[in-house]
């Protein structure tokens, strides 16, 4: 990747990262840390498995039936969480190219970019992974949202998910907190989905 390329790339994330609006006190905490480290570094793209280096950028997106008010979360395998579908971001790649590429290899689906959020990013984190301690890092995440129906077909990549499952809202808020994305609970206030206990 070119020196030019590299910058070009990273402005653009910067400019994503910039226009997120934040939803809460966390929110602008991770997005300052996220301008902080853009600003430090063009490096900023998983090179060697599993955490060179890190921090690294990684694209989540939630497929989403707005019509039920529910979304499509994954049982990953190596995290033992329940999951957005998404991937690191290959060095030089726009996280847009990102999202269009994993949807196809993780879920067999092409993109449909959900109509409120667009293909912009509305969600951000800054997380430490889980699980072997000597493969730890720092994601800087990205999420986006792709329009989806819970009657549609999917062929999820084995491989990574013991199975996938839509959720409403009203489950996302009885499942554990331990065995769920720590933040997902977060991310569905921007995501503008009904967020009431008592319903959904």
């Amino acid at each position: 990747m070119t020196g030019d390329l590299a910058e070009d790339v990273v402005r653009r994330v910067c400019a994503a990262v910039a226009d997120i609006e934040p939803s809460d006190e966390l929110a602008v905490a991770h997005r300052r840390a996220a301008l902080r480290w853009l600003d430090s570094t063009q490096d900023i793209f998983r090179r060697v498995k599993p955490a060179t280096p890190s921090p690294h950028l990684v694209a989540y997106f939630l497929l989403v039936d707005r019509p039920a008010g529910a979304v499509l979360l994954c049982d990953h395998r190596l995290s033992g969480l329940w999951l957005p579908t998404g991937g690191h971001v290959e060095p030089g790649e726009d996280p847009v190219d990102t999202v269009r590429r994993e949807v196809v290899e993780e879920l067999g689906i092409e993109a449909t970019f959900d109509p409120v959020a667009g293909e912009a990013p509305f969600f951000l984190t800054v997380t430490e992974t889980v699980g072997d301690p000597a493969a730890r890092h720092t994601d800087v995440s990205l999420w986006f949202a792709l329009a989806g129906s819970r009657g549609q077909v999917l062929h999820p990549d084995e491989r990574e998910f013991r199975s996938v499952r839509w959720w409403r809202t009203s489950e996302l808020y009885a499942a554990a907190p331990s065995r769920m994305e720590p933040h997902l609970l977060r991310a569905l206030k921007p995501l503008q989905l009904d967020v009431s206990p008592g319903r959904g």
